[in-house]
């Protein structure tokens, strides 16, 4: 449905929590508000995480909510809102969390997404929708919420702040002298998430990068055991040693690597979507979700995509046979990339395919 003020409101508030990718296809949409209503004061409510990538955005009010405090959380959150009124909210978390955190908002128009999309309740707690579209690119759905608001022309645009100290720690990590390839090899570490590549595959394309271009590999990734780990067991596997970043920067020097690298290989995890901000090419590894949903935006033609293979090897359908977003859950999913696809994508993001 369309939304059209005859002129801009004067506050409006923006509700995304998490994820560190999701937060990053929000930014599209925030500069396509911000060029059509440059006189309204936007706040957004963030994850505590993610505010520390993007929360010094200008012109912006940033509203952190800390999910680590549980159920105090959304009582920290009606406690800063208190006595404060929006003109609109933009409700983009379709999450119980998000639809609990919607109630501390005052706000005559709440829009959320079309019901078909409005996981956890969202529907209850909104009063507009968006457009009912499907099987969209996540940051195209988001960006279907300034649409809605009568804004025809979006603007396909990041430009996340990158402090120079941050930029000055990672020159002092990494080579200056030859091409960097950053490798973030896990993503979010949760049950049956099948999205790891291999260690013996990822030391193969570290040691086919520096013989045939060069490049200094560096391992980039959270703190957590799992990931430090994995980060050993491939240094251990790759002949050409890399540099072990993993749990060693915020996400402001990791931000900062991305744009000192000459391509990122990850699987489906937030810094794909970080690199694609930076401008960054990305060579996705996609077997077990949809990089049409959640591909890095800008880098669909760098992205090997194993997905309609591993679909139809576990359920025997095709992608348009399947609800949008669907998972593949087989453990050994991972394996249908070879180090050839992606020796393949790879010559084509240095230029040599």
């Amino acid at each position: 449905m369309s939304l059209n003020f005859s002129t801009h409101p004067e506050n409006i508030c923006i509700l995304r929590l998490s994820a560190i990718g999701d937060v990053t296809h929000v930014l599209p949409m925030l500069r396509t508000l911000q060029k059509y209503w440059p006189q309204t004061r936007i706040s957004w409510i963030i994850g505590k995480t993610e505010a520390t990538l993007v929360g010094d955005i200008q012109g912006v009010e940033f509203i952190v909510f800390d999910k680590s405090r549980g159920a105090r959380a959304h009582r920290d959150l009606r406690e800063q809102l208190r006595g404060r009124r929006f003109d609109l909210l933009l409700n983009l978390q379709a999450s119980l969390r998000g639809s609990l955190a919607c109630l501390a908002v005052k706000a005559p128009i709440k829009l959320g997404y079309d019901k078909a999309r409005a996981r956890g309740l969202q529907w209850l707690f909104t009063n507009n929708r968006i457009a009912a579209i499907e099987r969209q690119h996540v940051l195209d759905s988001f960006l279907e919420f300034p649409r809605a608001l009568g804004m025809t022309q979006p603007v396909i645009s990041w430009d996340i702040p990158l402090p120079e100290e941050a930029m000055a720690n990672m020159k002092a990590l990494i080579p200056m002298d030859k091409p960097v390839l950053a490798i973030n090899a896990c993503s979010s570490n949760r049950a049956r998430n099948w999205r790891n590549w291999s260690v013996e595959s990822y030391g193969a394309i570290i040691d086919y990068a520096a013989q045939t271009y060069g490049m200094q590999c560096v391992l980039t990734g959270g703190p957590n055991a799992m990931e430090r780990e994995y980060a050993a067991q491939i240094c251990a596997a790759a002949s050409a040693a890399p540099i072990d970043l993993v749990g060693k920067t915020s996400l402001k020097e990791l931000m900062a690597l991305l744009h000192l690298s000459s391509a990122l290989i990850a699987p489906d995890t937030g810094p794909a979507h970080m690199a694609n901000a930076a401008g960054t090419p990305v060579i996705g590894l996609y077997a077990s979700s949809n990089p049409l949903r959640t591909g890095p935006y800008l880098c669909q033609n760098s992205t090997v995509n194993r997905y309609p293979e591993a679909l139809m090897k576990e359920c025997g359908k095709r992608v348009k046979d399947v609800r949008w977003g669907q998972r593949v859950r087989d453990p050994e999913v991972m394996s249908l990339i070879s180090v050839k696809d992606v020796r393949e994508k790879l010559d084509l993001v240095m230029g040599t395919a």
